[in-house]
């Protein structure tokens, strides 16, 4: 993403620069060269300077900072900072079991505009309630929470497959596999975002 910005910003300029140089000089494009410039700054240009800048803003929508930026999310970033190892999201932040630069992105893939269809409609909807619609005081999934966004991390690792409690019923870790026992089901997992308690609970200060 460091890469593109400059990339996109030098593109810009130099469409810029090139459309200044026809404006001042129209009788160029009475020429076969002057045409195909015409073509380059009018068409070409604009289309490269568009790839470039939605590969930008898709890499940097998977950013937390960018995630957490709207007004809505902030106690939700709140939430990752939280001093409790029970608080799920907050366990793993803190402890760089996903990377802190992205880690709504991590365990969110399937969600807006990373996901199919359906999850791209939804992020379209989130652009559309953000800008001109009413922001809900309280968000809710689309859909329960999917335990594919943890085993792509979790599945295979020692702790998760030789855990005491996912063994303690042999059901149970094939279950959980399957989707049919949601890793955040009551007395596992179960202790997310929660924001609504954020006032009475204490928070973790990183290190500067």
């Amino acid at each position: 993403m460091a890469l593109r910005t400059p990339l996109l910003i030098s593109l810009i300029a130099l469409s810029l620069m090139l459309i200044a140089l026809l404006v001042a000089r129209p009788q160029m494009t009475s020429t076969r060269g002057g045409k195909m410039l015409a073509f380059l700054v009018l068409f070409a240009l604009p289309l490269l300077c568009m790839a470039v800048g939605v590969s930008s803003e898709m890499q940097r929508s998977k950013s937390t900072q960018f995630c957490l930026s709207c007004h809505v999310m902030e106690g939700y970033g709140r939430s990752l900072y939280i001093d409790d190892p029970a608080h799920l999201p907050a366990a793993h932040f803190q402890n760089h079991r996903v990377p802190a630069d992205q880690a709504c992105y991590t365990c969110h893939t399937n969600y807006a505009m990373f996901g199919g269809f359906r999850a791209k409609l939804h992020g379209l909807r989130h652009v559309y309630v953000q800008y001109l619609g009413t922001i809900p005081q309280q968000i809710h999934l689309y859909e329960p929470y999917n335990n594919r966004e943890c085993l792509h991390c979790h599945l295979g690792a020692r702790s998760f497959e030789e855990g005491v409690v996912h063994n303690a019923d042999p059901d149970l870790l094939p279950a959980v596999k399957a989707n049919k026992v949601s890793c955040l089901s009551s007395g596992c997992h179960d202790t997310v975002h929660d924001v609504s308690r954020l006032k009475d609970l204490t928070f973790w200060k990183p290190k500067e």
